[in-house]
């Protein structure tokens, strides 16, 4: 049964950011909008009500947009102020069902972790040993719930998103993430997802170069990613950045892939983001230095290692 967003009673809002234009709300759906396993898992409240999270981001325009203003899809222009040969003003697009004005992501149920992680968040720099990555990280990644990544088990498996699949091998597959929908976003904005079959791999922690490493499948993606976005798209080499988070928000192993004119966006910044290639040069001179290396990155006042990496960080050299 489809949500229905008239369903939802709203509690507050999360976050804003009006830089990416998009605003995270907090509210209740009915428990009977959902999957009965979903709402028997998660657990409702007295009213049979379920938390559930809106994610409500502007489109981006499509190309052709200005091209169309003389044919009326501009329904109305107010005007705010000029000076010398500037002029400004506010717009209204007509409704059309090619041109959508929100993306809206629906969570639902959704947990604490949920909530924290769609909060607005303090950053803070910490600094991970390979020893607070094996006292501290390791036993939170351990304790992560299979619950959190049961979403990954199904598109691999095959019972979710079959329809969308660019490529699919016996170590791994690649798809359109849910960031980006081709059929309203410009190319530019191509947001790609490789998945890795193997469970073991949580992190980039737990890659390894050498023989019997991670280096083959590695370099698969890689090479993967470029002839899938240069036959479906018609990218050339070098057109996509090829990177992997840490930490990542879910913990089992997957490559970002996105269009290399891309800049600024939520997931890129400088230590959280590490190119793929960077990390296969890495693993090819030394084998496990993923494991040895002291990491640096930033992390949000909600993320459930903040407190004890906080605690942590006046034991680091």
């Amino acid at each position: 049964m489809p949500i229905q967003l008239q369903d939802f009673e709203f509690e507050r809002v999360l976050d804003e950011n009006p830089y990416f234009r998009c605003l995270n709300v907090l509210g209740t759906l009915p428990a009977s909008s959902i999957s009965s396993s979903d709402a028997s898992s998660s657990g409702s409240t007295s009213d049979g009500r379920l938390p559930a999270i809106l994610r409500l981001e502007k489109t981006p325009f499509p190309l052709t947009l200005p091209q169309e203003f003389s044919s009326g899809v501009l329904e109305q222009a107010k005007f705010l102020g000029n000076t010398d040969i500037y002029t400004w003003m506010n717009g209204w697009l007509k409704r059309r069902d090619d041109l959508p004005d929100l993306k809206i992501s629906v969570i639902c149920p959704a947990t604490d972790v949920h909530i924290r992680k769609y909060s607005k968040q303090d950053i803070l720099m910490v600094h991970e040993t390979p020893e607070l990555y094996e006292k501290v990280v390791k036993p939170y990644i351990e304790a992560f719930p299979l619950s959190r990544t049961q979403w990954v088990r199904n598109i691999l498996d095959g019972t979710s998103e079959a329809q969308s699949l660019l490529h699919s091998t016996e170590e791994f597959l690649i798809l359109p993430d849910m960031k980006w929908d081709p059929t309203t976003s410009p190319l530019t904005a191509l947001y790609l997802l490789a998945l890795v079959r193997d469970p073991s791999i949580r992190s980039m922690r737990d890659l390894r170069g050498g023989e019997s490493g991670h280096l083959s499948l590695l370099k698969a993606i890689r090479d993967a990613a470029h002839s899938v976005v240069e036959r479906k798209y018609g990218l050339v080499r070098g057109s996509v950045r090829l990177y992997v988070h840490y930490q990542p928000s879910y913990y089992h192993f997957h490559v970002h892939i996105v269009h290399a004119s891309q800049s600024g966006i939520m997931g890129m910044t400088v230590g959280q983001a590490h190119l793929l290639d960077d990390i296969i040069s890495l693993l090819t001179v030394a084998p496990d230095i993923l494991s040895s290396l002291t990491l640096t990155y930033g992390l949000g006042s909600q993320h459930g290692l903040y407190e004890p990496m906080l605690a942590a960080q006046s034991s680091v050299a």
